[in-house]
């Protein structure tokens, strides 16, 4: 079998696995919004959005507030104005505070502990601004406010004490109103015992957590709607069959965290599940002062994510975004008979004017209802064909202004759909991503340097090219016992073997492997050690194959390394370097994983500490290896080299 079919091979299972996998896990997914129920058979038409001020709730959502003892205070006084000012103006019916309340990190940052003194700054903040006095204020876990946590009942818990909610496990909330009941159902993914950075990114919910949802979802069908709410992004749940999207899919909308906007990288990350379900990530408080005001106008479901401090605050609830609509959920056909179009406005100021615009000709102001609600009569049937655009301009008395607007559809039937990007992170499970490339890559390496081994022969041909030196290199690295078999085994050994031994949660030895975590009794399935695995072999164990191949084929060119650095100085410098930066790569991270898990991880750590030992040694023996072990491959390469080409 030649090189390159070997490659084309291997290559072409890749890709039809990650194809199998992103089409069960997204490309089914990330679909139109589904269509309103054809007008004249609609059966929910009323009480469709009026002239009046009832059948409206409102609520906020924050999330990864990281109150930290080390690093920018204003996260904590930003937040008691939040409490303060914010809640006062908005006076909001619930607060969905969805995790990270704390930040958990030492001031190297990556060292993780719960320090007492930032959950005190939290409870603080709801004590002094009586927040809770004033709202419903539901805050969760999220993943920093379990680092180093070795059971719930521990005294390093102290979201058991300083939090509001100080509930754990699954959770069911009814907001009840005269115009019905409305669910919102937690979903705690977060690990127990809880390990330190970074082995809990990945959340995990076990059968008796899912029975658990699955009763607290059948319980919500009698409310009005559902909303579920947690840290985690569904493609950072580890969940069993039927899986944690399917349990919330009578679910409207799906409120949650954790991934911070990918540091800024993706403004929204919004999407929608196969059977409806929204699942709306909100950017974080830590960075980007981000919150959500979300509401039920009719039963018709509505939110904008906002920037803390920026007034004033408008939001259009009929009539709502198509973008965001589920005729599996929502009555749509109410937009059709609605009266009037409804927008709530909010400022520490009063509101002098709300203009509205469709497809920009001027509609009219909107009057001032009561509290925060605005109205303006309209006639949704002037409007039921094609998809039409919304804006509305709000300003107060202090000059401030805020322009929104959004795409809506009375008819129902034009083709949307969310962005690929926010799709896919959203709706992937990229644990199973990870752990199939993880596979893959460990199987690919295995398989080419077995195949090399026993089964290719080289034969050079010509003057051979780069791309036949880097074969030919490979092949005397496969057929060398001493560097085979090392390279052999530290593959292996990065698939199954411990990868360390050390503290993963203070006081409780643990190990760690690629496909999990054991500590204290428990095991976590792996999830994001694979990734750590992927990095593992790319920053390592090809580096080293790689800088072996090249010092072989140098010493088959008849060179030892002084030899090697007088005759071609300038070609041998860049080589050098690559190998020295990405070896300086590996202590960085033996350096990371001391600061993490202390010294006796370090120490009995093989993929770092015993790693970084053995590579020097691999790379002496390679360039002092007996000229007796390469005669054959020597032999071979001159035969096709003149006698000045190195």
């Amino acid at each position: 079998m030649s090189a390159g079919l070997l490659l084309k091979v291997v290559a072409g299972l890749a890709t039809a696995t990650l194809a199998a996998v992103l089409l069960e896990h997204y490309g089914l997914r990330a679909v139109s919004s589904p269509r309103p129920a054809r007008l004249h058979t609609a059966q929910r038409p009323f009480p469709a959005p009026g002239a009046e001020d009832t059948n409206i709730f409102w609520g906020l959502q924050i999330s990864d507030l990281h109150i930290s003892k080390f690093f920018d205070p204003r996260r904590a006084t930003d937040l008691e104005k939040f409490c303060s000012e914010t809640v006062d103006v908005i006076q909001p019916a619930l607060v969905l505070a969805t995790g990270d309340l704390t930040d958990s990190l030492r001031r190297d940052r990556w060292g993780s502990r719960q320090f007492e003194v930032e959950w005190q700054t939290y409870y603080n903040i709801l004590r002094r601004t009586r927040v809770m006095e004033k709202t419903t204020w539901l805050d969760i876990r999220g993943n920093h406010d379990s680092f180093n946590i070795p059971s719930l009942e521990s005294s390093q818990n102290y979201y058991r004490i300083y939090s509001a909610l100080r509930k754990h496990g699954p959770m069911h909330y009814i907001h009840k109103t005269p115009f019905g009941n409305y669910s919102f159902i937690y979903v705690d993914a977060t690990i127990t015992p809880g390990p330190k950075k970074p082995f809990n990114f990945y959340g995990m919910l076990n059968k008796k957590q899912m029975r658990k949802l699955f009763f607290l979802s059948k319980k919500s069908s009698l409310s009005n709607h559902t909303i579920w709410f947690g840290h985690y992004t569904t493609s950072t749940i580890i969940s069993p069959a039927p899986g944690i999207r399917a349990l919330m899919s009578s679910a409207i909308a799906y409120l949650c965290g954790h991934l911070h906007l990918l540091g800024g990288l993706m403004p929204v990350l919004h999407t929608q599940h196969p059977k409806g379900t929204l699942e709306l990530e909100l950017g974080d408080w830590k960075e980007n002062r981000r919150y959500r005001i979300f509401a039920f106008d009719h039963d018709l479901f509505s939110f904008a994510d906002l920037v803390f401090d920026n007034w004033p605050v408008v939001l259009i609830t009929n009539p709502k975004s198509f973008l965001y609509s589920s005729s599996t959920h929502e009555p749509l056909e109410r937009l059709f008979y609605s009266t009037h179009i409804r927008i709530l406005a909010f400022s520490p100021s009063s509101i002098t004017s709300v203009t509205v615009k469709i497809d920009d000709v001027y509609l009219g102001n909107a009057v001032h209802l009561s509290g925060p609600i605005f109205i303006l009569k309209w006639n949704p049937r002037n409007y039921s064909e094609e998809s039409h655009v919304i804006k509305v301009i709000v300003q107060d008395s202090t000059g401030r202004n805020k322009i929104v607007a959004h795409e809506f559809s009375i008819k129902g039937d034009i083709h949307v759909k969310f962005d690929f990007m926010p799709s896919f992170i959203l709706l992937t499970d990229h644990y199973v991503v990870a752990q199939i490339l993880f596979i893959l890559i460990v199987v690919a390496l295995q398989f080419l340097l077995m195949t090399f081994r026993h089964f290719r022969k080289i034969k050079l041909k010509g003057t051979p090219g780069c791309i036949s030196l880097t074969i030919f290199s490979f092949n005397v690295l496969s057929k060398t016992d001493i560097f085979c078999y090392s390279v052999l085994f530290l593959n292996f050994y990065i698939a199954l073997g411990p990868w360390f031994v050390g503290e993963i949660i203070d006081g409780k030895i643990g190990c760690c492997f690629s496909f999990g975590v054991l500590v204290d009794g428990h095991f976590f399935q792996g999830s994001m050690t694979y990734v750590i695995g992927i990095i593992q072999i790319f920053t390592v164990i090809i580096p080293l194959s790689a800088y072996l191949c090249w010092t072989l084929l140098l010493r088959c060119q008849g060179h030892t390394f002084s030899t090697h650095l007088r005759g071609r100085y300038l070609k041998a410098v860049p080589g050098h370097a690559l190998a020295g930066l990405f070896y300086l790569c590996h202590l960085g991270c033996c350096v990371l994983l001391w600061k993490a898990y202390g010294t006796t991880a370090l120490v009995f750590s093989p993929t770092y500490g015993w790693l970084a030992l053995l590579a020097p040694i691999l790379v002496r023996l390679a360039w002092t290896l007996s000229p007796r072990e390469l005669r054959a491959f020597a032999v071979e390469l001159r035969s096709h080299q003149g006698p000045d080409r190195q």
